[in-house]
């Protein structure tokens, strides 16, 4: 076959609650030729079909995701009804025939529980790590914390004056650092909370929205939940809630090595008052979510189970290695060391923590 032709790509992409959609394609000259889009979703009327195939045809072999969506969606009319389907969607089915977007049966996948260190360590690993996923140092992985001593992890690019409350703080002994993902702060006691870090190739997500990418991202974790009783819902844009209540939020930090962290801290045991006496939370941030107490927003795992902290986490293990399968991993010394000067230069410095005094 010539180089000016590239035939029978193919590729395939479910979103979260949507239907399957498949693409095949061949590249000629550099551009998309014989797209052909199938699946089983629902589409009206019939002939948005080839108006959609039509804007792919012709595309660079480059093109980003976002500029094919852009493209499917010019041609969209009003009266179009899709249904099961987005032009994300069909964007990033397209990027996966290229080989451009990869699916998780592409990744070879550890899952990691521990070790205990200091709060500040885990945020320091969730660069470190990083850098050794994106050198080849390391496969991608699911990691779930532990740790050592109590501490408030707030959002990159929150203000410690407006979120940290000084005199509750120093009352209750609680250090403050600062992580690399943005979103709100986090109160953290040991045996309080199941935090974890998902770190994967930025390829997983590509042609998805942020919206999109966070149920995505976090679909085995819903799954874990429903396991031990608790029926998840995600509120965009990173809100993980229950009809008990919220019980956690997620962030996320892409990194231009083509890596990138998402991390979810869910509440399981939390002394909601020790928390509203450390944290500012602020009265329009209850308001938006329409509560009537800050304290009412943490509605702790523990009480919607009755399960120990960690057998819930031994079912969140054990599902994300048996949905992925990821293999058992580890966090050696070296790796410690290493995110432990990432503190002493970075994390656990006064230009890093109160960079937004």
């Amino acid at each position: 076959m010539s180089e000016a032709v590239v035939g029978h790509m193919h590729g395939e992409y479910k979103e979260p609650g949507h239907k399957l959609i498949v693409v095949d394609l061949d590249i000629e000259d550099g551009v998309l030729a014989h797209v052909q889009i199938a699946g089983d979703f629902f589409l009206e009327p019939d002939d948005a079909l080839p108006r959609i195939t039509a804007a792919i045809e012709g595309l660079p072999k480059d093109t980003a995701a976002a500029d094919i969506a852009a493209a499917v969606e010019k041609v969209l009319k009003p009266t179009d009804e899709l249904f099961g389907l987005s032009v994300h969607g069909i964007a990033t089915a397209v990027r996966r025939a290229l080989g451009k977007s990869i699916d998780w049966d592409d990744l070879e996948l550890e899952v990691l529980h521990g070790p205990v260190v200091s709060p500040m360590v885990n945020v320091a690993m969730d660069e470190t790590l990083i850098e050794d996923v994106a050198a080849g140092r390391r496969k991608p992985f699911m990691r779930i914390w532990e740790w050592d001593s109590p501490c408030v992890v707030i959002g990159s690019f929150q203000s410690v004056s407006n979120e940290i409350d000084w005199d509750g703080m120093n009352r209750h002994g609680i250090t403050l650092c600062r992580r690399v993902t943005g979103g709100g702060a986090m109160f953290m006691e040991a045996g309080n909370c199941i935090t974890y870090s998902l770190v994967v190739p930025t390829a997983l997500v590509d042609g998805m929205s942020f919206k999109d990418s966070y149920p995505f991202l976090d679909e085995w974790v819903m799954e874990a939940l429903e396991k031990v009783g608790v029926k998840a819902t995600y509120v965009p844009l990173n809100d993980i809630t229950s009809e008990q209540g919220k019980i956690g939020g997620a962030a996320q930090k892409h990194f231009a090595s083509g890596v990138m962290v998402h991390h979810v801290t869910m509440s399981y045991d939390i002394d909601a008052e020790k928390m509203m006496e450390c944290l500012r939370i602020g009265k329009e941030k209850i308001r938006d979510k329409g509560l009537r107490s800050a304290v009412k927003r943490v509605d702790p795992i523990k009480s919607q189970t009755g399960m120990a902290r960690q057998d819930i986490i031994d079912v969140f293990l054990d599902h994300f290695a048996t949905k992925y399968k990821a293999t058992p991993g580890t966090i050696t010394q070296a790796d410690i060391d290493t995110a432990l000067e990432r503190c002493e230069t970075k994390f656990d410095t006064d230009d890093w923590t109160f960079r937004l005094p």
